[in-house]
């Protein structure tokens, strides 16, 4: 789960990392009274959406009085922000962060994200910052440190003003440093954060570091013990169908496809889709009902699934183990009858009680398709997407 720049920033702020003072606004009028609420001659508004590359895209503006920026913020709420993290739908902007100018003398960049290969917390950081990761590593990756945290032993200060060190670092700014670093290491493990990113982590004119962008992403499955981090969620800046599945506990990612796809388990969803490729059709999402699917839950999978219109047909593929292949069986027949469902399927059972299943479906009278194999199923929904009209 992702969060906004805003609420980035107060989280590593409350584990003691220097920010700039802001506030946050939902209208022109109130951006304006903000600027004003925190003085000076000079203020940064940012559009906050979930997504990098505001500033090449025209979401962030430094303004020099409150009119201006008032007036800058006009032009960007109730708009859409295409950036080149964004698809061309961009996401909508309603509410954007209004902070004070800072003096930069120098920009840094910071990271600490989960390495798989080692399964430890790596901290990625370099001495040119202001740039995407993927850019730095391209153009300069000799100026890309990285450390291994040992989970064990947690971040020692020592390693902490080894990379101080290693950034040309020096005087009072190594101690900062050692605390920037400790706070967001924190901040990561007592959050179950997957992704804590400063993007800059500038020197300011009086040497002090200050943490000018903030990105932070969370362990979806950790949420449960994390109430205060769930709490930060806005489902406006999501897909509208990922957001239907996440609320009826649904593991779902919407893709650019025209077959439907309800299966149990991640490995099985991709290998489904895998074949649905290899048969010369284009899955419409990874949906996966996960286990112990009742009826009902799979009824909710089918209303998921049919809230894509492009979606032309639907592949359900089940290989039961918690899960029973009547309970799935009923569930496509409740959703025939609930949702009005019109549009093809083609189901294909496995597992546990799966002639009770097969049984259920063909005493149903209902036109579905029941295959015995995966690859059977793969051709079934290509043709059956073949055949309608939407696809001639």
């Amino acid at each position: 789960m992702d969060i906004h720049e805003y609420q980035a920033k107060e989280i590593l702020a409350s584990f003691g990392v220097p920010v700039p003072r802001g506030g946050l606004a939902y209208s022109p009028e109130q951006a304006g009274y903000r600027a004003r609420e925190l003085g000076g001659n000079a203020w940064v508004v940012k559009a906050q959406i979930h997504s990098g590359g505001r500033g090449e895209a025209g979401g962030v503006k430094l303004c020099r009085t409150d009119e201006e920026v008032r007036d800058y913020a006009a032009t960007l709420f109730g708009h859409k922000l295409v950036t080149k993290q964004t698809d061309a739908n961009g996401k909508d902007v309603y509410r954007v962060w209004v902070e004070t100018a800072s003096d930069i003398q120098q920009e840094l960049y910071l990271g600490f994200v989960l390495d798989r290969k080692s399964e430890r917390i790596m901290i990625v950081a370099s001495a040119h910052g202001g740039m995407e990761i993927e850019d730095l590593a391209d153009e300069d990756p000799d100026s890309l440190r990285r450390m291994v945290i040992d989970p064990a032993v947690g971040l020692a200060e020592y390693q902490a003003r080894e990379l101080a060190f290693s950034l040309g670092l020096k005087d009072g700014q190594i101690a900062q440093m050692v605390n920037v670093l400790g706070a967001c290491y924190r901040a990561y493990r007592d959050l179950d954060a997957m992704m804590v990113e400063i993007n800059p982590l500038v020197i300011t004119g009086t040497g002090d570091l200050v943490a000018l962008d903030a990105k932070m992403s969370f362990d979806t499955n950790a949420l449960y013990r994390r109430p205060n981090v769930a709490a930060l969620r806005d489902p406006s800046q999501e897909d509208p169908r990922e957001a239907t599945a996440a609320d009826n506990g649904l593991a779902y990612v919407g893709l650019d496809g025209d077959i439907g796809c309800i299966i149990n388990g991640a490995g099985l969803a991709m290998a489904t889709m895998d074949m649905i490729k290899l048969a010369g059709g284009e899955p419409a999402n990874f949906l996966d009902i996960g286990g112990g699917a009742s009826p009902d839950r799979v009824c909710t999978a089918f209303r998921t699934v049919l809230s894509d219109s492009n979606v032309s047909v639907i592949l359900v593929n089940i290989f039961a183990g918690i899960n029973r292949c009547d309970w799935i069986a009923k569930g496509v027949i409740q959703a025939y009858r609930e949702v009005g469902l019109t549009l093809p399927v083609v189901v294909r059972l496995a597992g546990t009680n799966v002639e009770e299943g097969r049984q259920i479906l063909r005493d149903s009278g209902l036109p579905i398709t029941a295959t015995d194999t995966l690859a059977e199923a793969a051709e079934a929904a290509v043709s059956a997407r073949d055949a309608t009209p939407a696809a001639a």
